[in-house]
């Protein structure tokens, strides 16, 4: 038997711990290294859900599609131009960002 919870809950716990936050306080976590970009294209609460699951695959797959990931230079610039409201959720030690802005670098 499995001692981790069911999804299911897992995700219901998450979304409890899903809020917006401004990139400028996130920029201690940002400097360690603690900030993942999640595409606006994705659901950040499934994203969520696969990391504290633990489910290396699928995170491995994102990674590689570019569409989770470090946040860029240019992208932290911009966000901290305009103290971008985001949305994150904390999977310790890591901070999933996720900007639904429909703001776009050119």
């Amino acid at each position: 038997m499995s001692s981790s919870p069911p999804r299911d809950e897992l995700k219901a716990k998450l979304n409890l711990e899903t809020s917006r936050i401004h990139w400028h306080e996130l920029q201690t976590y940002f400097a360690r290294g603690q900030v993942v970009r999640v595409s606006p294209d994705l659901n950040l609460l499934e994203v969520a859900t696969e990391l504290a699951a633990d489910n290396k695959a699928r995170f491995e797959q994102l990674m590689n599609d570019g569409r989770v990931g470090e946040v860029a230079p240019d992208t932290a610039r911009d966000w901290y131009d305009r103290n971008a409201e985001l949305w994150a959720v904390v999977i310790a030690p890591w901070v999933l960002v996720q900007d639904r802005s429909g703001h776009v670098l050119h």
